[in-house]
């Protein structure tokens, strides 16, 4: 199958039940790193079971359009897709990702986990914001692995935000 240079898109729909009258949520998330096919698949994968919510993502927008049957589904699919390691902006003031609870002030070492890292363009993505982090010395991110230690001397929250600004959803690991 053949997509539009540049362009490729994911459509996921399930749960076509019954309707009702709830007029549906709609959300655009944008600023989410979408660098390759793979991306977009994982972001398929990661909402397969997401009960009344369709999604659509564009790799050369860099977005995710729900469509859901109510704000609880479509918050439910954008927790999904954090889980997953994506984030992005989102268009919808009723919606949030969740904060991201981190270690106040400066360490010298944090472990993050479920990071989108699908590809070597991931990876080089992810060691790049990382790295320009000041304080941080170094890191064990590797291609196709969801989990890497940051080392150095530097505040938390600001290597979670780094990533956060360049499209990934990262958790600490307690």
């Amino acid at each position: 199958m053949r997509f539009a240079t540049g362009l490729v898109l994911c459509l996921v729909a399930v749960n076509f039940g019954v309707s009702d009258l709830r007029a549906e949520t709609k959300v655009t998330i944008s600023k989410t790193h979408l660098c390759c096919g793979q991306c977009v698949t994982a972001v398929g994968k990661a909402l397969a079971d997401s009960k009344g919510v369709k999604a659509e993502c564009s790799q050369t927008d860099g977005t995710i359009k729900l469509t859901a049957d109510s704000d609880s589904d479509a918050q439910k699919a954008i927790d999904t897709l954090a889980k997953a390691g994506f984030y992005g902006t989102l268009d919808n003031d009723k919606l949030k990702y969740k904060d991201v609870e981190t270690p106040k002030g400066k360490v010298t070492r944090l472990e993050l986990v479920d990071v989108h890292n699908c590809c070597g363009r991931c990876n080089t993505t992810i060691k790049k914001i990382v790295g320009a982090v000041s304080g941080v010395k170094s890191d064990t991110a590797k291609s196709k692995e969801s989990s890497f230690v940051v080392e150095g001397d530097f505040v938390a929250a600001d290597v979670v935000k780094a990533l956060r600004d360049a499209g990934f959803h990262a958790k600490v690991k307690k």
